[in-house]
């Protein structure tokens, strides 16, 4: 149990972030701590998504109350879109992630997760407890509740459905439960082998005002969050915006607010607050056995403090330092004792710092790291060592470090795992991901935190007569021209990788494609590298070798693949090497935004074969993109020419030569070129052309899309499997040159469509109606008209998930949609 307290405590000095870990030494930081040192308090705030939380309140709670603050997302925000880039699914959760972690570092909150994926968009809280495995969730709500021991809990969203998504209100359900829970003995038992049930003393929902939704009243408990930190030189609504500004993937840049602001509560459950959040909480040292002491010595010294000369506070921090740590209570022990020997580097000026030689090492290579350290003042401070894993550099050589003289020790430590986000580990549905239980090295910790858990190098000295260590994660550090000084996470890789170029390779007849497979070196390498057998399909040759590869090295490697007798559907393409006596069946990739620390994934070398009945007419196909989808990759695998248009071309060339012209998600409400292209984009149509128009939101769409008026909503279909009616059978969307039928919409993933369609004019045709569970029809997810001699298509179907998934149906219905038989 001391194992996990302890690796609870030093969450926050773990930098899953990858900026500068040093502990920060100014002196507004200083006085920060000092007060933060002072209060023995604790809030979680709980909702569903990346961009739930309240980043206002939580700056407040953590920086000016100086409450040991944490927001629990229950998911990634996996199942969301992505308006810088192309990655869905879990790739976005991974962004989302760091997302997160850069708005708390700004905030001063910590992070947490369930193992609950972002399945997409819920219509209520059955649908989403029945897809999620709800008493997991539960477990991990209740795992941090027993971890972190807030004392109030706040939910950002009711049970009662105010918050309009299935996610938002099972948050506040769960929450509800798990309050109670995590008090219960009876309750996930397997848990107090490592932690205590705990009891928070009140359940609180901070009600909103979004939009046409006021959820507020003056009859609620209220708080002013909207002051001025002197030490930060921000009010509170300035943090949030550039916290909340961090979640780039979602378009929420937000403008600094100041002034006066509100927040709202209302009790769920426990006693209702009546003067403070914290009513009946004792929040000072008195809280806790011995704490009187150590108060009335921290009031002392922090009276004494000298802004110019912290290092004069530091053999009385040491000496208090010994008091914390003998206090009774494990976790404020824990916690107040990582907080002193922050404070106590800071006053002490001494930075330290660990650097890998280089950014990647191969699966049991030796990681050379250098550990740099500097005392920048005259406090007493001496290195004793520097260990991984308690193997130690400098084991008990004493070293008194001279005033602002850099010291540098080199180490080494052995390579064990593959660097990549521990919950994509193992395989997982569209609803919980799969963490285990415990990691191979049997942290039960890991499995609610937002990042791994990094390598790191403890780094142990005798300060003002005491012996202290401290803990720093082990980076790859480099000077960028443009960007400055850039950390980076350490990367483990294994000895090589192999990409299949396509996710996905799609079959219409038995013509045979080229498999080609991109490889790297991470080391060293002989070996050889195969396309796993499978039943009904040819693959030659057996394996392809290769030999005296280099660290750095990359080369490709071509197989031919066709369809024998295979029957249509869907198998799954594996890529193995087998080098230095190892075999991995890794690909490699690199998710690389400015705003974030690069994401390094190892996932298996797959790909998709997909042998299917699939016509096309037409050839050169016209794209202008949105705010970042795959469709152009996808129709490519069916043998269409793609063209990305520029608003040069769309302006001033012939648009006559493209058999369609298709816009990207979202183009609507991203493109502002759009505006002016329009008019081109209609001549077009109106000369012969086929325009085709994918979803776009309801909310700022910048010009009308179409020849005739119709409405972009907030409706959608959010079953996958729902039925598909066929109003029109006889539309030639459904006819030509693909005949459609039921089973086309079968295996299509996350949702049928979004921003359905309404009040369309009578000239366009609506062939397919579609509903979630007891809901009327929907007619908005496909609408076509003829307009002078072309035509026009918009469709609020997700062909933007579907094909990038290979699924079979939705690459013929797209087929059609491209291909106008007038033409």
């Amino acid at each position: 149990m001391k194992h996990i307290l302890y690796l609870f405590a030093l969450i926050l000095s773990i930098q899953y972030g990858f900026a500068q870990s040093a502990v920060v030494s100014n002196t507004s930081a200083i006085e920060q701590d000092f007060k933060k040192l002072g209060v023995l308090g604790s809030v979680l705030y709980v909702a569903a998504h990346p961009d739930d939380e309240n980043t206002r309140l939580l700056g407040y709670l953590a920086q000016e109350k100086h409450y040991r603050t944490g927001y629990m997302s229950l998911t990634r925000g996996d199942g969301g879109q992505n308006l810088i880039g192309t990655e869905q699914g879990e790739l976005l959760g991974a962004i989302r992630t760091q997302e997160l972690l850069a708005a708390r570092r700004i905030d001063g909150a910590e992070q947490f997760f369930s193992r609950a994926n972002d399945f997409g968009f819920s219509k209520g809280p059955d649908e989403t407890l029945k897809l999620w495995d709800r008493e997991k969730v539960l477990s991990d709500v209740v795992w941090v509740i027993r971890n972190f021991r807030p004392d109030i809990i706040i939910c950002r969203f009711p049970t009662t459905g105010e918050g309009g998504h299935g996610h938002h209100t099972s948050s506040a359900i769960l929450a509800q439960e798990a309050f109670k829970a995590a008090a219960d003995p009876t309750r996930f038992p397997e848990q107090l082998k490592y932690v205590k049930p705990w009891q928070a003393k009140r359940l609180l929902w901070n009600t909103f005002n979004f939009g046409s939704m006021n959820t507020t009243s003056e009859s609620q408990f209220k708080l002013d969050v909207g002051g001025y930190n002197t030490f930060l030189g921000k009010s509170y609504g300035e943090i949030a915006a550039e916290s909340r500004s961090s979640h780039k993937t979602q378009g929420f840049g937000s403008s600094r607010q100041r002034g006066q602001a509100f927040e709202y509560f209302k009790t769920i459950l426990g006693d209702a607050p009546q003067n403070d959040l914290m009513d009946g909480i004792n929040t000072t040292w008195r809280r806790v056995s011995g704490g009187a002491d150590i108060e009335a010595g921290l009031t002392v010294i922090y009276k004494n403090f000298d802004a110019a000369n912290p290092q004069r506070s530091v053999p009385a921090l040491v000496k208090l330092l010994g008091s914390i740590e003998k206090i009774p209570d494990s976790y404020w022990r824990a916690q107040k004792a990582n907080e002193m020997k922050n404070l106590i580097a800071a006053c002490a000026g001494l930075w330290f710092e660990s650097y890998s030689a280089k950014p990647v090492y191969a699966k049991g290579e030796n990681v050379s790291i250098s550990t740099q350290i500097i005392v920048r003042t005259d406090a007493p401070v001496a290195l004793t060592s520097v260990s991984y894993n308690g193997d130690a550099t400098n084991a008990d050589n004493k070293e008194t470090l001279a005033q602002n003289i850099l010291k540098s020790v080199n180490s080494t430590f052995k390579a064990a795992e593959l660097t990549q986000p521990y919950w994509l580990k193992y395989p997982h549905g569209a609803a919980m991901y799969n963490t285990g239980y415990l990691d191979s090295t049997g942290n039960v910790a890991q499995k609610t935190l937002p990042w791994n858990i990094l390598p790191s190098v403890t780094v142990s000295f005798i300060i003002a007569g005491k012996p202290i260590s401290y803990t720093t994660p082990v980076e790859y550090k480099y000077a960028d021209p443009a960007r400055g000084e850039i950390y980076q996470p350490l990367i483990i890789a294994p000895a090589v990788t192999a990409n299949i170029i396509n996710q996905d390779y799609i079959f219409s007849t038995k013509q045979p494609q080229t498999v080609q497979l991109k490889l790297k070196a991470f080391t060293k390498a002989s070996g050889t590298v195969s396309l796993k057998p499978i039943s009904g399909w040819n693959i030659s040759p057996a394996s392809i070798s290769f030999s005296d590869k280099n660290e750095g090295d990359e080369w490709v490697a071509n197989f031919t693949v066709s369809p024998a007798d295979a029957t249509p559907g869907t198998n799954a393409l594996q890529a193995i090497v087998t080098t230095n006596g190892q075999t991995f069946d890794n690909g490699l990739l690199q998710l690389y935004y400015e705003h974030i620390p690069t994401i390094t994934l190892f996932p298996q070398a797959k790909a998709k074969l997909v042998n299917l009945d699939l016509k096309t007419a037409g050839k050169k196909i016209g794209y202008i993109m949105g705010a970042g989808d795959l469709v152009p990759e996808a129709l490519q695998q069916v043998g269409y020419e793609v063209h990305q248009l520029t608003d040069a071309e769309i302006m001033n060339d012939d648009l006559s030569k493209y058999d369609a012209i298709i816009t990207g998600v979202r183009a609507y409400n991203v493109n502002n070129r759009l505006v002016y292209e329009q008019p081109k984009l209609m001549d077009y149509v109106k000369n012969g052309g086929n325009l085709v128009v994918q979803y776009n939101n309801n909310a700022g769409i910048l010009v009308a899309p179409g020849p005739y008026p119709f409405m972009v909503v907030n409706q959608r279909v959010t079953d996958e499997n729902a039925a598909v009616t066929f109003d029109d059978p006889q539309s030639a969307l459904l006819n030509y040159p693909n005949k459609i039928t039921a089973k086309d919409f079968d295996g299509w993933i996350q949702e049928r469509g979004l921003y359905f369609v309404t009040n369309t004019d009578a000239k366009y045709q609506a062939p397919l109606s579609m509903h979630d569970p007891n809901e009327a029809p929907n007619k908005g997810s496909l609408i076509a008209a003829n307009y002078g001699k072309g035509r026009f298509v918009y469709t609020s179907l997700a062909f933007f998930r579907e094909l990038p998934a290979g699924v079979p149906g939705a690459y013929r219905l797209f087929v059609n949609l491209l291909s106008n038989p007038k033409k």
